[in-house]
C-alpha cells in the first residue's frame, strides 16, 4: 500500500492524505505478526501443503493428524496427531480471513485513490481507469487466497506493483488536469476541489482502517497459536525440530492504531 506515495510529488495536499491513511492498512506479509515462514501455503480438501523451491524439507503436508515430508509419510505419536489436527484447523480458518483482509485493504486504498482522482480531475472516466485496477487486484485475490493458495513472494510483489501502476496512472491524470486548469485560467476551481480532498479521504478511510487493524491483530493470535503448536511437536526432522514458522529477524513496530487495537483486544480478553 505504501507505493501510493508515488503521487505525492504532484499534489501533497491531496495525495498526502491517501498515503497517510493507506499506511494504516495491514502489511500483507508473513512477518506482520513477528513471525516469518520460508514456505508458500496451499489449503484444500486434501489437507495443508507447505512448499518452497530452496531448502529442506521442500514440502510439508499434513491432514487429519498425518504428516508427510517430501512425499514420505512420517511416524508421529498420538499427541502430535492432535497437534497436527489443530494446526490444520487453525490454518483452514486463517487463510479465508487473510483473504478478507486483503480484499478490504484494496477497497480502502482504492476508495481513497479514486476519491482523490475524481476530486482533482472532475472526470468520471479517469476515476474509472483507477477503478479497473481495483477490479483486477480483487480478481487476483480471489484466484489465490480465495482458493486457499498463499504465494508470499509472488503475491506480495504483484500487490505492490499493481498499486504502483494505479498510483502512477492517477498521478498522470491529476497532473494533466492541473496543467489544463492553469493554462485555461481555472486554477481557482482546482484549489477549491483540493480543499475538500483531505476530509473526504479521512471520511472514507479512518474508521475502516482502525477496524481492519483489529482484525489483523486477531489473525496474529492464530499465527501465535500455530507457532506454539509447532514448537510442541515431538516429531523431529533429521534430529531437529520441524520449523514451519520462525521468529522474524526484526519485529514490526506497532503503529498508534495497532497499539490501540492491541490494547482493546487485550482488555476484551481480560473481561471474558
Amino acid at each position: 500500500m505504501r507505493t501510493v506515495i508515488a503521487i505525492a510529488g504532484l499534489f501533497p495536499f491531496a495525495v498526502g492524505a491517501v498515503h497517510a491513511d493507506a499506511k494504516k492498512t495491514p502489511d500483507l506479509s508473513s512477518q506482520e505478526c513477528g513471525f516469518s515462514t520460508p514456505y508458500n501455503v496451499q489449503v484444500d480438501n486434501d489437507g495443508v501443503l507447505l512448499y518452497r523451491r530452496d531448502g529442506l524439507p521442500m514440502e510439508i503436508f499434513f491432514h487429519d493428524g498425518k504428516l508427510s515430508i517430501d512425499h514420505k509419510m512420517q511416524s508421529v505419536d498420538a499427541a502430535d496427531e492432535m497437534r497436527l489436527r489443530k494446526m490444520e484447523e487453525e490454518t483452514r480458518a486463517l487463510i479465508p480471513q487473510v483473504a478478507g483482509i486483503a480484499r478490504d485493504s484494496v477497497d480502502i486504498t482504492f476508495d481513497a485513490l479514486t476519491a482523490v482522482t475524481r476530486a482533482m480531475t472532475a472526470s468520471e472516466r479517469k476515476a474509472g481507469k483507477v477503478e479497473r485496477h481495483r477490479e483486477h487486484m480483487l480478481n487476483d485475490i480471489d484466484d489465490s487466497l480465495g482458493k486457499g493458495r498463499w504465494d508470499q513472494h509472488g503475491f506480495g510483489e504483484k500487490f505492490e506493483t499493481d498499486i504502483a501502476q494505479a498510483a502512477e496512472e492517477a498521478a498522470h491524470s491529476i497532473s494533466r488536469s492541473a496543467l489544463w486548469a492553469v493554462f485555461t485560467g481555472r486554477a481557482g476551481r482546482l484549489d477549491k476541489r483540493a480543499d475538500g480532498v483531505d476530509q473526504e479521504v479521512d471520511r472514507l478511510v479512518e474508521a475502516r482502517s482502525a477496524e481492519l487493524q483489529h482484525r489483523a491483530l486477531a489473525l496474529c493470535t492464530r499465527v501465535t497459536t500455530l507457532r506454539q503448536l509447532q514448537d510442541a511437536l515431538e516429531y523431529r526432522y533429521e534430529n531437529a525440530p520441524l520449523v514451519m514458522l520462525q521468529a522474524s529477524s526484526t519485529t514490526p513496530r506497532a503503529t498508534p492504531t495497532q497499539a490501540t487495537a492491541k490494547k482493546d483486544i487485550a482488555e476484551r480478553d481480560v473481561t471474558r
